[in-house]
């Protein structure tokens, strides 16, 4: 040995089909900001497989509509554009209520009547803007509109996410911008 140490590899976890954040970003494979990111291969796996698995139509309790309704305006509140096209398409793809698409994209969750909808728009603006109001009486809102522990579970686990998925996202972009 001649004492000069290789670059570091990747692991050879199989990348998966489609990686969003890739797509999002702009990221070509290849580049170095991509080999960048898939150094640690396991977490780009597994941040595909959180958003397979949270917007899996199969996923009970929380339809996928409303998983996506409440994708959108989580990223119209954090002006995530990009992001939030992304959302949007896929809204478009499942024929959502005009009035529904309307509010999250311009209005605000007042606007709703009263229900499942309303309340996890408001928990996801509590959540996205004012973090320290996701307390116990938001929480309660949301099984008073009807929506199970487990939807609840969910449905924080989807605002955690998309809040993860635009900062990579936005991340990335900045390095790019920045040459790196």
């Amino acid at each position: 040995m001649n004492g000069a140490q290789s670059a570091p590899q990747a692991p050879t976890q199989p990348t998966p089909a489609v990686d969003l954040v890739d797509q999002l970003s702009g990221l070509a494979g290849g580049n170095s900001l991509h080999q960048l990111r898939h150094l640690r291969e396991k977490v780009a796996v597994a941040t595909q497989g959180s958003y397979d698995s949270l917007f899996d139509p199969a996923l009970p309790d929380i339809g996928l509509d409303e998983r996506l309704l409440v994708a959108l305006y989580a990223c119209r509140l954090a002006g995530a554009h990009s992001v939030a096209a992304h959302y949007r398409q896929r809204l478009q793809a499942l024929a959502v209520e005009a009035s529904q698409l309307s509010v999250v994209e311009h209005g605000t969750p007042e606007q709703l009547p009263a229900g499942r909808l309303r309340a996890m728009l408001l928990f996801t603006r509590a959540l996205t803007e004012r973090p320290v109001e996701g307390d116990k009486a938001a929480l309660h809102s949301l099984p008073a509109a009807g929506i199970s522990t487990p939807a609840v579970v969910a449905l924080s686990q989807l605002i955690a996410f998309i809040s993860y998925q635009i900062r990579v996202v936005a991340g990335l972009r900045a390095m790019q911008l920045a040459g790196h």
